[in-house]
């Protein structure tokens, strides 16, 4: 009976796929971007993707790396001049002293999350995850079987945590809370205070802080970045990549800075998924921090992301039924739309049908993104000039 049930199970589905993966969602992003792919005439506020070319400097470091033989395996843990590069670099940019040791070469910050809740937390483990926020850490807590708790942020509170709402969260199984400032999706950054605060919990309680911190650079009005692992360095796994900063996204560049023994256990993992960074990427990789014409080309598109996004919010202001959150970092307006009486995915999809305008909904970055849309202004001036216009005109009509 037993063997009759699985033959027919077998002859049904003629494949097994584990119960892990089937728990994982599609991104609504990428199921709005295929859809927008198929029609004409379509402008797309919706890629958090730089849409600047890699700085010359580094691309040229890559091609001399190839011709010098750098085409081998590498430590698993990545090559000691990009470790040490890392290490430099918050030196010079927060005057705070990282050891070598403490980092780990990754393929993106995307690797670096997923290696943190793989290598941290076990079945039965609960992880406080911000709401909205990127769409990898509640996937990534899925396959690890941890339990994700959602922190609502608010926007009276600027999109910042709470941290008396954080404290009620916490439990006995709490093992980590996920941080990301300069937020994706609203563009928020995160104030001193709070992140002291933070930080003092996670110390009490024992817990670990996952802070992604791809946005650092991209600041306005002033605006501050600490790295977390400045208030809590026992406790906190830095999250960083070089794909932001440097638009370097297909190059897949990150890496993670961690307490050493975790470090190691991370390194374990590491190396049965990837083995290294491809070794001429790492090359690159020290020419983008060490150099001075990347930094360069960093302010440059700061400054030109500054200038969109001024344009963006102005011309939001003139619009009816929409409200835009002023985001201090990142390149996201993260907007209200509840005035149009319609539901985030709802709006999407309208604007799109009706203006060739792609957003993404607020809901793809979890419930309490009900009522927003995200709008990127990573395109060019025209672009959104153009996106500016379309939406104003349906919204008229609306």
């Amino acid at each position: 009976m037993l063997l009759g049930g699985w033959i027919m199970r077998y002859k049904k589905h003629k494949y097994f796929v584990a119960d892990r993966i089937n728990l994982i969602q599609r991104s609504k992003i990428r199921e709005l971007f295929e859809r927008a792919s198929k029609m004409k005439n379509v402008i797309s506020l919706g890629i958090g993707e730089p849409d600047f070319d890699t700085p010359k400097n580094i691309k040229e470091a890559a091609k001399r790396a190839l011709d010098e033989g750098w085409t081998h395996y590498t430590p698993n843990a990545g090559i000691a001049e990009l470790r040490n590069a890392i290490s430099e670099y918050y030196v010079s940019h927060y005057g705070m002293r990282i050891q070598p040791q403490n980092v780990l070469v990754t393929a993106g910050a995307y690797e670096a999350t997923y290696l943190a809740f793989e290598s941290l937390l076990e079945e039965g483990d609960e992880v406080i995850i911000p709401d909205p926020a990127f769409v990898c850490y509640v996937e990534d807590a899925k396959v690890s079987g941890a339990k994700y708790i959602r922190l609502p942020l608010k926007e009276e509170n600027e999109f910042q945590p709470d941290t008396d709402e954080l404290l009620e969260l916490i439990t006995k199984r709490t093992r980590m809370i996920v941080l990301n400032y300069p937020n994706n999706p609203t563009g928020a950054t995160l104030d001193e205070e709070v992140a002291k605060a933070v930080a003092d919990i996670a110390q009490d309680y024992n817990i670990y802080i996952l802070s992604d911190e791809p946005y650092e650079h991209f600041l306005y009005d002033g605006a501050k970045h600490v790295p977390m692992i400045k208030y809590a360095p026992d406790n906190t796994i830095l999250a960083n990549s070089f794909s932001k900063t440097f638009a370097m996204t297909g190059w897949r560049l990150g890496f993670t800075i961690a307490p050493e023994d975790v470090v190691k256990d991370m390194i374990k993992l590491h190396a049965y998924i990837i083995g290294n960074v491809a070794s001429f990427v790492q090359i690159a990789g020290v020419a983008a921090l060490r150099e001075e014409a990347s930094w360069k080309a960093v302010e440059e598109m700061r400054k030109e992301y500054e200038k969109r996004r001024k344009l963006v919010l102005e011309h939001l202001k003139e619009m009816p039924h929409i409200k835009a959150f002023e985001p201090k970092g990142a390149f996201y307006v993260f907007a209200n739309i509840t005035g149009t009486g319609m539901k985030s995915e709802e709006f999407a999809e309208w604007l799109l049908d009706k203006a060739g305008v792609v957003v993404i909904p607020g809901t793809a970055f979890g419930p309490a993104g009900e009522g927003y849309i995200r709008i990127s202004y990573a395109t060019s001036q025209e672009n959104l000039l153009e996106a500016m216009a379309r939406m104003k005109k349906a919204l008229e009509e609306l």
